[in-house]
């Protein structure tokens, strides 16, 4: 499904907000750079503070968030969840409920990444939040409304995207535009309406979580693999007689060059503000210490910290990760690495060439 820019949001060609949302939910949301913009920054929000009640309260509100973010549900569904029965870690499903807890009540279960079922599990199960709060998700609604405002604000997104409600609708887009069926995203969301009814005659609920299910790891793996990956939009295209120069803006505000054939530029679609993944091989990475940046012929040059070193008989493998938290790796000689004489948390260069920077789209 092909999708074009609309200001803050994009919006399918194919399918209309009117077509996903009730009448109530309609209106304008974040792009998929935007979300991973704001997700980052209620993490950082939420580990920044040296007190730990308050730490506790704001992972209690990043958990919120991310239940919003990853499963589409409104916030009173997520404000009445009760983990014990609610939240199922071995399938990774969370169920929803529609005004109240009570077991009896109908529900939908909406699948979730087996990453993000093992944080919050992990969250949840930490004994200082059980001792500090009563109820894991009893917040008031409007404590958790002016968390999301500031957080929108943040990243200079207005805080009317910045709602729940703009953050469940940003969602379904998002499911639609990585070519999720349209029943299946209406069955996320928990509609249904007379037009979609026949959708659902010749798929179980069975099937229709196997279809879910399938797109949710192929989404995880996409946001998992971004070691020597950058996520974001294509912001420059400079066209050769045979080659081209494409400039992509990262989620972070990196900027990463890549160049490909004219062939290629056509073959992928690829235009500006198209989202896209770039990618570099460890061995195209050289690393160099030093305060000043080094001068070379390299488009691409990041500064970050030395975060692990493998070393081997013939080869060394060195991550660095850079301030976004983006992870470079580096593969060279052993003999290369016995003559940097790298150490973990030392800080280095990590360059490399638009050439070997590889693009994808989904």
């Amino acid at each position: 499904m092909k999708t074009h820019m609309d200001g803050a949001k994009q919006v399918p060609t194919t399918v209309h907000h009117a077509h996903i949302l009730s009448a109530e939910d309609n209106g304008r949301c974040l792009d998929a750079v935007q979300m991973e913009k704001l997700e980052q920054s209620f993490r950082s929000w939420a580990e920044s503070p040296n007190r730990s009640d308050i730490k506790l309260s704001r992972k209690r509100i990043l958990l919120v968030f991310l239940l919003i973010r990853h499963t589409g549900a409104k916030l009173s569904e997520v404000l009445h969840l009760d983990p014990s029965e609610d939240i199922d870690y071995k399938k990774h499903i969370v169920r929803l409920r529609k005004g109240g807890t009570e077991s009896g009540r109908p529900c939908r279960e909406v699948e979730i990444s087996e990453a993000l079922s093992a944080e919050v599990k992990k969250t949840l199960d930490d004994p200082e939040l059980k001792r500090a709060f009563d109820g894991l998700f009893w917040v008031d609604p409007g404590h958790v409304r002016r968390k999301f405002y500031e957080r929108a604000e943040s990243i200079g997104v207005p805080r009317e995207l910045g709602t729940p409600e703009a953050i469940r609708r940003s969602r379904a887009v998002e499911l639609l535009q990585s070519n999720m069926p349209l029943p299946v995203v209406q069955k996320i969301l928990g509609h249904s309406t007379p037009n979609l009814a026949a959708s659902y005659v010749e798929f179980s609920d069975e099937e229709m979580q196997k279809v879910a299910r399938y797109f949710i790891d192929k989404e995880s793996r996409r946001k998992t693999s971004a070691r020597n990956a950058f996520f974001g939009k294509i912001d420059k295209i400079l066209r050769g007689d045979i080659q081209t120069t494409i400039e992509i803006l990262s989620v972070s505000g990196y900027r990463v060059s890549s160049v490909i054939t004219n062939h290629s530029l056509v073959q992928l679609g690829l235009r500006r503000g198209a989202l896209v993944m770039a990618e570099v091989k460890a061995p195209s990475v050289m690393l160099y210490k030093g305060e000043e940046e080094p001068r070379s012929t390299a488009e691409n040059i990041f500064r970050g910290t030395v975060h692990q070193i493998l070393k081997g008989a013939v080869t060394t493998e060195i991550v660095v990760r850079i301030p976004d938290g983006t992870e470079l790796c580096s593969i060279v000689t052993s003999e290369s690495g016995r003559r940097m004489d790298l150490k973990e948390s030392d800080l280095v260069w990590a360059i490399f060439s638009s050439f070997s920077v590889v693009l994808h789209i989904d």
